[in-house]
């Protein structure tokens, strides 16, 4: 559940005495697994910037200005946009993607944080947002316009873990039963592009209408190891791809896309997936 909290100038005080309730609009149990410190660095517009570190830990928060000292994350945003993801109207997953917060340091603490806020008065979904449960449909329509640039430096970082298990574990509710009732193919996504550079491996099956993946965090479920074919990509073409926003042929043609074996069978897949758009 989200709500849109309206936009209003926020100034240094107001953005500090909004951090110092943040308690107040977080799930305790949440807020109590957490331990670290987070510099939230807030723009004004131009090249101001306000720096405000937040110490967590046993369920508080200790805000203070910043005096250079070490922290495990910086979080980057329009002063603006602090309001509306304290109060349940952001999710910091899309936001990250979109480029409205920029983090840099640690990402799991960073998706951790953005997933503690409530909406005030609500009762059946407590958690305003999962910033790691992302809707393909809203990455779709978050990253339209969004630059190349950005969302490789994203795709290599800590986030990309999290998005990439997001996608390979949605994809089989993507299949179109009908157009896969008569397939029988094995494609492996070998996704590079990662800060460390190493890359991911992933395999996705299909067989009578069925969808099967496997890969890191995915679990094991007994895909063969035959592959018809393997596609080669960076993180962030294949996000493009699963998102709608890079056409196979097209990613093939100008080598984003690099096919080894079955080029015929590596595109069946892709035909038979009902890719999420903008």
């Amino acid at each position: 559940m989200t709500q849109t909290t309206s936009m209003v100038p926020l100034d240094p005080a107001q953005a500090v005495a909004l951090l110092e309730r943040l308690p107040d609009h977080a799930l305790p149990d949440r807020l109590a697994a957490l331990r670290g410190v987070v510099r939230f660095d807030l723009t004004h517009g131009g090249n101001d910037v306000t720096r405000i570190v937040a110490v967590l830990a046993d369920g508080a928060a200790e805000v203070r200005a910043d005096t250079g000292e070490s922290v495990d994350v910086v979080l980057r945003m329009p002063a603006d946009h602090l309001p509306e993801l304290v109060g349940g109207g952001a999710n910091a997953g899309l936001d990250l993607l979109a480029g409205r917060l920029v983090v840099e340091g640690d990402a799991g603490l960073a998706l951790a944080l953005g997933g503690v806020f409530v909406v005030p008065g609500t009762e059946a979904d407590p958690v305003a947002v999962d910033p790691r449960a992302l809707d393909p449909v809203a990455v779709a329509r978050t990253l339209v316009g969004v630059p190349t640039a950005h969302l490789r430096s994203v795709m290599a970082g800590g986030f990309r873990h999290i998005v990439l298990e997001e996608v390979f574990t949605r994809l089989p509710a993507f299949l179109d039963a009908g157009r896969a009732a008569r397939c029988d193919l094995t494609v492996g996504f070998r996704l590079t592009g990662r800060d460390d550079g190493e890359c991911e491996r992933y395999v996705v099956r299909v067989v009578d209408g069925r969808c099967r993946t496997a890969g890191p965090g995915l679990g094991d479920t007994e895909v063969p190891e035959r592959r018809d074919a393997t596609i080669t990509c960076t993180g962030h073409d294949f996000l493009r791809l699963a998102t709608g926003h890079l056409a196979p042929v097209t990613g093939v043609l100008k080598g984003q896309l690099k096919v080894k074996g079955d080029k015929a069978k590596a595109l069946q897949l892709l035909a038979v997936l009902d890719i999420p758009s903008a």
